[in-house]
């Protein structure tokens, strides 16, 4: 009778079972540790947009995804020609020409990669390279070939919201 025999008839943990419920365990947290944060603390990650750093919140502390009357950004934030991605708040407003601002889906059409930044005219995904219309989200350069599906905003005063 070999010692893994043994040790399984006796009731003790064999090593497979032991490493096992450790990689369980480690996965768990490692889930855990990639979780989103719902609690709309304002704790994001953002990462700067060319141009400029990515506008933080200026609404409620409700914060998050939602949609409604909470501030996004203010028309000054949005340079004209440009735009800012705001990650935490899942929006990129863009202003192709003055006073009008236009939101758009942050995530590239591709491969689900966040878009990176807004310069030149486009909104771009540095993960493989798509390039998207500041005025209508529409594909400018692949390997995408679906626009940037919008996000209606409103502007109240100097404030921009979700419509």
């Amino acid at each position: 009778m070999s010692d893994h025999q043994e040790l399984t008839r006796s009731g003790t943990q064999t090593r497979r079972a032991l490493l096992a419920g450790a990689g369980a365990a480690g996965a768990a947290v490692v889930l855990a540790a990639c979780g989103g944060n719902d609690a709309g603390d304002g704790a994001t990650g953002q990462q700067p947009t060319s141009g400029g750093p990515v506008v933080p919140s200026t609404g409620d502390a409700g914060g998050g995804n939602r949609q409604g009357s909470q501030s996004l950004a203010t028309t000054t934030d949005i340079p004209l020609g440009g735009g800012r991605v705001l990650a935490a708040q899942g929006v990129v407003i863009t202003q192709p020409t003055a006073g009008q601002f236009k939101g758009f889906d942050p995530i590239c059409t591709h491969q689900g990669c966040p878009v990176s930044n807004v310069d030149g005219g486009t909104i771009n995904c540095t993960c493989h390279g798509s390039k998207f219309s500041i005025e209508d989200g529409s594909v400018k350069a692949g390997p995408a070939t679906r626009p940037l599906p919008a996000k209606p905003v409103k502007v109240v005063g100097d404030q921009i919201s979700f419509a």
